[in-house]
């Protein structure tokens, strides 16, 4: 122990009072920035929730005569999103369908092919092949968005009618696909790092059995690591459905009501994104109509976030 560090006391033994003044000193201000950066955190989350629906319900109560569950009713079950009509209609629907198309149909893309994905780089691949294939996935999280909406806009929607598919020139399948090429890196990774974190031991015990390769992934690796799977499925559907401009560009901008994948639609956030970037004045029908949307958007994720939970819980299993 260093000398400095030692105070002798009056009756000749040492004392370590200053070391541990200082020690506590530490402790106090690690634990105070600690809970000050929670709390910043906390505060923000708050201040969101309270602007979206503060103005949220401005717009469900705008409407004199009409009641506040009455509005509410036929927002969320109106099939005519048309704000500028003479009168306007208000049903989200249109921008929930395109939504769930964009994120139903890039979860098909990115989950299965992600997920295998990561089972190749986890269990088959060599660290010369995971070397060059890690870094390529790496470099598809970071390409921009807008690179993705033109790729769905010049080259899979010519690609998708040269195979055949009668789609429109902006559609709901481009934008699925874009998506799920943007979400496979994502996908990948955390499934490739649920996987490695399975123990060793359980490979080996069924390797000692007579297992295979492959049964050995899919009764032993997978099961294991299912909860980890799991959240990455749900992390990748929650980036599906909040993502913008790549399918403001492939799928088009037009509310649509429909589940056919080659017709062009508008998604919730991107029906945000256009309002907020044109000439909406504050406090008008049109302006508010962003807050109503995006509290649909919130609890519809918040819902889908209580789901994930509850499903990771049921298939989280503990290995020793």
């Amino acid at each position: 122990m260093p000398e400095d560090s030692i105070i002798p006391a009056k009756d000749g033994r040492p004392s370590f009072n200053r070391r541990l003044s200082a020690a506590s000193t530490s402790e106090w201000l690690a634990k105070s920035a600690s809970f000050l950066f929670a709390l910043v955190s906390i505060i923000t989350t708050a201040g969101i929730i309270y602007v979206l629906f503060t103005e949220a319900w401005t717009f469900f109560t705008s409407e004199q005569g009409v009641s506040v569950f009455s509005r509410i009713g036929d927002f969320f079950t109106g099939q005519k999103w048309e704000p500028k009509a003479d009168p306007p209609k208000y049903g989200v629907l249109p921008l929930l369908s395109g939504t769930l198309l964009i994120t139903l149909g890039s979860g098909l893309i990115a989950l299965p092919l992600g997920l295998m994905t990561a089972v190749y780089l986890s269990e088959y691949a060599s660290e010369k092949v995971r070397g060059i294939l890690k870094p390529t996935l790496e470099i598809l999280a970071g390409v921009p968005t807008v690179v993705y909406g033109y790729l769905g806009l010049f080259f899979i929607t010519p690609l998708l009618r040269n195979m055949g598919w009668d789609v429109k020139p902006f559609n709901a399948a481009a934008g699925a696909i874009v998506v799920g090429i943007m979400t496979l890196p994502l996908v990948s990774s955390l499934c490739e790092d649920a996987l490695a974190a399975v123990p060793k031991p359980l490979r080996e015990g069924a390797y000692g059995i007579g297992s295979t390769k492959f049964e050995v992934i899919k009764k032993i690796v997978i099961p294991a690591g299912l909860s980890g799977i799991m959240a990455s499925f749900i992390l990748a559907l929650s980036r599906a459905i909040g993502e913008t401009m790549a399918v403001t560009l492939a799928a088009g901008q037009t509310p649509n009501l429909t589940m056919n994948p080659g017709e062009d639609i508008q998604t919730m956030t991107a029906y945000i994104v256009n309002v907020s970037s044109g000439d909406a004045a504050r406090g008008t029908a049109e302006y508010q109509t962003i807050f109503a949307v995006g509290a649909a958007l919130f609890l519809m994720t918040f819902f889908m976030n209580i789901l994930a939970h509850r499903v990771v819980k049921k298939f989280r299993k503990v290995y020793s």
